[in-house]
């Protein structure tokens, strides 16, 4: 596909919609809206595919226009400013790390919805910790897999059934480029297997200062089921899951050595990376080093963070399996040797089907710097993991916690940030992380924050007609299916938020368990309360898919008056209308299984308070007064019933009667308190730019000293 020719003044247009940078930059955005406010909306925010298919008059005529071109200035001369190399805060406070370079590995990166190489929060994680080292001037290169089918698109069937349908990445119309070499001839990196040859080649996607590498192995020269080995996230069996894993793990240190690049720290995020550390394990093994100083070295600049509390969740493999690819990749590569039963011998974990070699188990015992992603977390992990250290008590173990963070620039709406600079000064995003900055939020007039979330939940709501009016016009939906896209939802109504991925441990229909009450508290006609779910269930995942049914069903009762909805196909750019719009935002997962959650610190961050049981991170984030609290009950027996209590108790008697609550002039100042308090208390602490910065200061740097032990 050809792009429609550039007015020479509009010339770096391609170069700025080719660098994600534009997605959080403020304002930039605005550069490419201004050109074709329709077509902007049709490609869903996506810049590449606009500069595609725009009409030439319209570039011809921003050329032309003097408004247009002080914008486009103002956006390229921040764009400078943001991607010169020897800039931000690393630069200032930790010269040596500035100086280096972090080598960050995971298996999703969630960084706009126009690359869906992201299943849910783990990837999302992945992609703020991108651009949070972005705008910090920590020099970081992420790896990954630019996995040509991506996730899937979701579609929900007339009786609540999800479909899945994958769609293939068109490279010329997002934000990615070929990895080239030096002579301007694409990048391949060429792995050698028993009996043939694996080619993959490397994409690059640049997000302001940092760069990611992402392999892809549909060549025409592989065998066909090579071809597929990076086709689709979590795609595949077990033997196919492996297969990936090692092709991240020993392809990724491979690609960068083959780049010339030389970290000094190394980031695994989550399990699937592990086998990176055996990689590096492997290349001083073969430089001559005896096992143990190797594995002292590897743990010296290794971090690990894990996402998982549950057992199950973690990623492992029958050892006769392992030991078998391991034995391929020591064939054509050496280094192993008779070190390879060390190595399943420090992964080697009991499962329930025997013996198994455990992603996990591996990457806390290659890692010096381990650490969970909420103080609850970190808890739930050194118990889980305790027996690893047996000499040690559990509060001992070292596993630390450093609590997730969301990238603020890229979450908070244009409307809130317009409040913000009003009343904190236009440079709030750059001391966002000081909890000062946020004591004169009190002063934001009551009028003007009521103002700013009506606006932000007039644009959820339009988002929904228009959404179910393109489905019903696309596919010709059954009649009953627009209403229960959302299309009479109430912009009066108290409107409560759920979505996320769809797992039975995240109990999405726990609202709907007494109908009896959950209908008194939606068609309620002086105080309704509306009810918007969103998420998709993994393909494999039967339970999730039936939960999905059932709040779909839901949706479509008439007993609900169309008070509740369920929006189809939810990513990144769903989320952002949602976590920005809705008045409440509920999450109630079975304790201790949510690791940390970021949905509710995005939604905070606009205004939105949360509802949640007391698990993750709103442990450490509810302090009384910015939302509220399902209290546990230890959990026993009865756990869904007496949390089901809880949370009608707490809308009944406290939530709705607050939200509804009036001063003389119309506003509900009581409820604009615990709006205010969310913000004030939630951006500062649980950003990521807290976040990206502690684990500078108590990972990255003692990991560039290489002070991590065992």
């Amino acid at each position: 596909m050809t792009q429609t020719p550039l007015p020479t003044s509009l010339e770096r247009l391609p170069e700025l919609a080719r660098n994600l940078w534009w997605s959080w930059g403020r304002g930039a955005w605005a550069v490419f809206a201004r050109l074709d406010p329709w077509l902007w909306r049709r490609t869903r925010h996506n810049p590449v595919r606009l500069l595609h298919e725009i009409a030439p008059e319209r570039l011809e005529a921003a050329a032309r226009d003097p408004e247009y071109l002080r914008i486009y200035d103002g956006v390229l001369r921040a764009f400078g400013r943001a991607t010169r190399p020897d800039g931000g805060w690393c630069r200032r406070h930790h010269p040596a790390l500035a100086d280096s370079l972090v080598a960050y590995f995971s298996a999703e990166y969630g960084l706009h919805p126009s690359l869906p190489l992201y299943a849910g929060g783990l990837g999302i994680l992945a992609g703020d910790h991108a651009k949070e080292a972005s705008d910090l001037g920590v020099p970081l290169v992420g790896v990954g897999f630019m996995y040509p089918l991506g996730y899937f698109k979701q579609r929900i069937g007339p009786e609540g059934r999800q479909e899945e349908v994958y769609l293939r990445i068109d490279g010329e119309l997002v934000a990615v480029e070929p990895a080239l070499k030096p002579d301007g001839s694409r990048r391949v990196l060429t792995l050698d297997l028993p009996q043939r040859v694996l080619k993959v080649a490397i994409w690059k996607v640049s997000a302001g200062r940092t760069v990611l590498y992402l392999m892809d192995s549909d060549i025409e020269a592989n065998a066909p089921e090579d071809r597929e080995l990076t086709d689709r996230l979590y795609g595949g069996d077990r033997e196919m899951r492996l297969r990936q894993e090692m092709l991240l793990g020993i392809g990724g240190v491979r690609l960068l050595r083959e780049l010339g690049l030389e970290p000094r720290v190394w980031h695994a995020n989550e399990g699937h990376t592990a086998l990176m550390m055996v990689e590096r394990l492997r290349e001083k093994l073969q430089s001559g080093v005896d096992f143990d100083l190797a594995v002292a070295q590897v743990r010296s600049n290794t971090v690990f963070t894990t996402h998982t509390p549950v057992p199950a969740g973690h990623d492992s493999f029958p050892i006769p399996t392992v030991e078998r690819h391991l034995s391929l990749v020591e064939a054509v590569g050496g280094g192993l040797g008779d070190s390879l039963a060390r190595i399943l011998e420090l992964a080697a974990h009991e499962e329930s089907w025997g013996t198994g070699f455990n992603m996990t188990r591996l990457a806390l015992r290659l890692s010096g710097f381990r650490n969970g992603v909420s103080r609850r977390h970190g808890e739930v992990s050194r118990r889980m993991w305790q027996p690893l250290w047996p000499d040690r008590p559990e509060d001992e173990v070292p596993i630390v916690s450093v609590t997730n963070g969301v990238h603020v620039p890229t979450w908070v709406a244009p409307e809130m940030d317009q409040l913000l600079c009003r009343h904190l000064g236009e440079d709030w995003v750059d001391r966002l992380d000081e909890p000062g900055l946020w004591l004169r939020f009190a002063e934001v007039p009551d009028a003007a924050l009521w103002e700013a979330r009506r606006l932000l939940k007039a644009r959820l709501f339009r988002f929904l007609r228009d959404r179910a009016r393109e489905r019903w016009s696309e596919s010709g939906s059954e009649p009953g299916q627009p209403v229960a896209f959302g299309s009479l939802f109430d912009p009066e109504a108290l409107t409560v938020g759920f979505t996320r991925r769809f797992a039975t441990y995240k109990r999405a229909s726990l609202v709907l368990r007494d109908l009896e009450r959950f209908e008194a508290l939606v068609a309620d006609a002086r105080r309704p309360v509306q009810f918007l779910f969103a998420g998709k269930a993994h393909p494999a995942d039967e339970p999730g898919k039936e939960l999905l049914r059932a709040v779909y069903q839901a949706a479509r009762d008439h007993r609900f008056a169309g008070r509740v909805a369920f929006v189809e196909d939810y990513d990144m750019y769903v989320a952002s209308f949602v976590v920005q719009g809705v008045d409440l935002w509920l999450n109630n997962p079975t304790p201790p299984q949510e690791a940390c959650g970021t949905s509710g610190m995005k939604a905070a961050v606009n205004g939105v308070p949360s509802l949640s049981v007391l698990d993750g991170w709103w442990m450490e984030g509810h302090d009384g007064s910015n939302g509220w609290a399902v209290p546990g009950n230890g959990g026993g027996p009865g756990q869904d019933e007496h949390d089901a209590g809880e949370l009608y108790r707490l809308l009944e008697r406290q939530i709705v009667p607050l939200y509804y609550e009036r001063d003389p002039s119309g506003l509900p100042v009581r409820w604009l308190g615990v709006v205010r308090r969310a913000i004030q208390t939630v951006t500062p602490a649980f950003s990521a730019r807290r976040m990206l910065k502690e684990y500078v200061q108590r990972c990255y740097v003692p990991a560039l000293a290489g002070e991590g032990r065992g």
